[in-house]
């Protein structure tokens, strides 16, 4: 390990001073909710039994077991309408707004509602099955504590483990009408409020934990918010608050290790429209799609109309915050991203194997990025914004005693001809080029350590690249005392433009990063070490796993077979499978192996519908598939610009027959190349040897004859790029387009059992690259 020792004589010079340093990492969690009334006062206890209950005076809410109301006028269940009051829930006692089962994405209505009134308290409160669990506006001095908001509002996710669905990205990037509330809920939502203080908050399954909106000079501190589908912490228009000790880790979505990796604008902590002089201190926001995500705003760089008539666009952004001592690892974007932004100070963090980069800031300025540690970073990147710290139209930034080890590149500068971005009044007003960078007394290394599998056989990993694609960006940058180890043959200094001056060494200037004013008494960093690592994310169609609950997962599919793996179920758990013709292979957990499976297989070539039901203990779930037994006759091929099948598809069809075909047979069509191709692929390369198509530009023809029941049947596919499955000759699936993963589903009919025949052609054209071919009966 490159210790930070190599730059110990020159950060004193650098750094005056460094607030506090960050806690040891500990198991220890938020202390969890429970009610415990102030000492030395007896409130009286109200029961609350019936929508829009008003509560004027301090006492403790009690709320029968199992009972349910719902808030069908959406403006909350009870109303705390009084200044300077503390509520309390009795033991045992939840505010629930709909039955357990009911469907997330259908849940409505506000459970606790506080407008208007200052100094309220709110403790131990259990709200459930409501849009928001807690809104409070206009609400100086509001205390929330150990309120358990879990199991409120979420998304039905589209995207599966084999594709993308584009739909479930978020867009945070409007929220002056409540936007945030109106699409994606939130556990607790406070806005427009001075001196907020909320702790000891607990969510799971829901999207979105503690949105501020408008809240100010408030601290959030010693909550976990984790395991969600959106955001941990979101704050808009928010600033001079401590967001201090929270665990806001897997808050996130669109991602599945080595298919694709998204994020979706999912993030552990978002900052979006002029989020300024905040302090991010000792959070833990690993595995989230961003682990920060920071945005200067649609209003801040000009996207909307002007707001006024003397509105200045200098300086606007998420500017001058203190961003120290927190983990942002293992996400499947970014570890911090902020962009036109200004001043900010990031110090001290830790950001390991985050799937493109750990640091983006693009169009920022004038940041100070210092002495953290910074390792393994772009293992799933795209293009060539990957790495430790990428900062695209930069200038003014001081990049000082950072450790980066073993990153697909060190640092990564560079400048392209946005002119749709260049010409927006917010950007244009702040622009300075490339002037003032500075790189000092950085630990880069390339050693054996590397943990990155999927460089291109050319590809070089530089602790310095500069880009300057427009001519005249940048002149010169400062880089000195920075040491470099080269310890791998891919692994170069530096690429930089030819003409462009790299500064010599020279005396150091001395920066003052703020004390950080650290509140609360969680140990988050290191409490999740036992999940580290982004194949700990899985995604379920609601959102992340918990890896606390019951969870089928399937883990393999082949030809004529699929399993499924079982965690967190007990011995006892039971498995039943109907199907004709298929048999299942059942291996229940066992305390020595906690992890049980179910694999289901066909019993001769044909298509078998198939349902199984899992039973424990407070789970049940249902799952219903169909396996295919089959053989297909393959042909893998290259194609050219000649042969485009855009544009000359029976030229493109021709070469499947051609002499330099390579032709196999499958027994499924579950082809994911991933970054590669045929001459890559595992199970595939080796069946069509020597002179199999590369990465890109090549394509598959595909042809079998399924015997199926009669009745109407789906077939779906997963493709990037193009797709067009022919039944009997007849088109049911075609989306013969430049895509990314997509899914595309079609139907046809057989009128009595038999056999069909089926053709499945696939074209790529260069990037990730998959074809899945399932067939299931169509929903009647």
């Amino acid at each position: 390990m490159l210790e930070m020792n190599i730059v110990a004589l020159t950060v004193a010079a650098l750094v005056s001073q460094a607030g506090t340093a960050p806690r040891k990492a500990e198991t220890a969690k938020p202390e969890p909710p429970a009610a415990a009334q102030p000492a030395g006062e007896s409130l009286p206890v109200v029961e609350v039994k019936s929508d829009n209950t008003k509560i004027t005076a301090s006492c403790v809410v009690r709320i029968a077991p199992g009972t349910v109301i719902a808030d069908p006028d959406n403006n909350g269940v009870i109303h705390i309408d009084a200044d300077d009051v503390t509520v309390m829930f009795e033991e045992g006692s939840e505010l629930r707004g709909a039955a357990p089962e009911t469907a997330w994405d259908t849940l409505t209505g506000v459970g606790v509602r506080i407008d208007g009134r200052k100094g309220v308290k709110l403790d131990g409160a259990r709200v459930h099955g409501f849009k928001v669990g807690v809104y409070a506006s206009n609400a100086p001095g509001l205390g929330l504590s150990k309120i358990d908001a879990s199991d409120n509002f979420r998304q039905k996710l589209k995207s599966t483990p084999l594709a993308e669905d584009a739909s479930d990205w978020l867009y945070p990037h409007h929220n002056d009408d409540h936007q945030w509330m109106k699409n994606y809920g939130a556990a607790v939502y406070v806005e427009r409020s001075e001196k907020v203080e909320v702790r000891g908050v607990r969510v799971r399954r829901g999207q979105n934990g503690i949105v501020l909106d408008r809240v100010n000079n408030s601290k959030v501190y010693d909550n976990d918010c984790s395991f969600l589908s959106g955001w941990g912490i979101a704050m808009w228009r928010s600033s001079s608050n401590i967001v201090c000790r929270n665990l806001l880790d897997f808050c996130v979505r669109g991602h599945v290790e080595g298919v694709y990796n998204r994020g979706q604008d999912s993030a552990g902590i978002l900052m979006f429209e002029q989020c300024s002089n905040n302090q991010i201190l000792e959070n833990s926001a690993t595995h989230g799609g961003d682990g920060l995500f920071g945005f200067a705003g649609v209003e801040a760089i000009g996207e909307t109309p002007v707001p006024s008539a003397d509105f200045d666009y200098m300086r606007r952004g998420c500017n001058d915050n203190l961003i120290m001592d927190n983990d942002f690892s293992y996400a499947p974007a970014h570890g911090l991203e902020m962009t036109f932004s200004y001043g900010n100070i990031i110090v001290r963090n830790l950001m390991v194997e985050n799937a493109i980069c750990g640091i983006w800031g693009g169009y920022s300025q004038d940041m100070l990025i210092i002495q953290n540690q910074i390792h393994g970073n772009g293992g799933m990147a795209y293009g060539l914004e990957r790495g430790a710290i990428n900062i695209e139209h930069g200038s003014g930034n001081r990049i000082f005693a950072n450790n980066m080890q073993n990153n697909r590149c060190g640092i990564h500068l560079w400048w392209d001809d946005d002119k749709h971005l260049l010409e927006k009044p917010g950007v244009k007003a702040n622009y300075r080029k490339g002037e003032g960078n500075k790189i000092a007394v950085n630990g880069i290394i390339f050693d054996a350590k590397f943990p990155i599998q999927n460089l291109r056989p050319d590809e070089k990993c530089y602790a310095l690249q500069v880009r300057d694609l427009v001519g005249g960006s940048i002149q010169e940058l400062g880089w000195f005392q920075n040491k470099i180890v080269l310890n791998r043959s891919f692994a170069a200094e530096s690429d930089v433009p030819a003409g462009m001056s790299l500064e010599p060494a020279r005396a150091l200037t001395a920066y003052k990063v703020p004390t950080a004013n650290k509140v609360g008494s969680s140990r988050t960093i290191g409490a999740r070490n036992p999940l580290r690592g982004r194949e700990n994310i899985i995604m379920t169609e609601w959102g992340p796993w918990d890896h606390e609950s019951p969870l089928v997962r399937t883990s393999r599919v082949g030809a004529g077979e699929i399993a499924y793996d079982l965690f967190k179920l007990s011995p006892e758990v039971e498995v039943q499978v109907s199907g004709d013709g298929v048999s299942p292979t059942i291996v229940k957990p066992t305390k020595e192996s906690p992890n049980g499976s179910v694999a289901i297989k066909a019993a001769a070539p044909g298509v078998y519908p198939f349902e199984m039901t899992v039973s424990d203990a407070g789970f049940r779930e249902v799952v219903r598939g169909t396996l295919m037994s089959a053989s297909w006759d393959a042909a893998f091929f290259t194609w050219s610009k000649d042969s485009d099948p855009r544009e000359n598809i029976d030229a493109w069809r021709a070469l499947a027959s051609g002499a330099d075909a390579k032709k196999t047979t499958l027994d499924n069509l579950t082809l994911k190349f991933a970054m590669g191709g045929p001459s890559s692929l595992s199970g595939v390369k080796d069946k069509l040897g020597e002179g199999a198509p590369g990465n890109d530009h090549f394509g598959v023809i595909a042809t079998s004859k399924l015997r199926v029941p009669k009745g109407t049947w789906k077939v779906t596919t997963t493709s990037d790029d193009g797709v067009r499955v022919l039944v009997d000759g007849k088109t049911v699936v075609e989306n013969w387009t430049w895509h990314g993963p997509t899914k595309n589903d079609g139907a046809f009919t057989v009128d009595k059992d038999g056999e069909v025949s089926v053709t499945v052609e696939y074209f790529e054209i260069d990037g990730y690259s998959t074809l899945e071919f399932e067939l299931s009966p169509a929903a009647k």
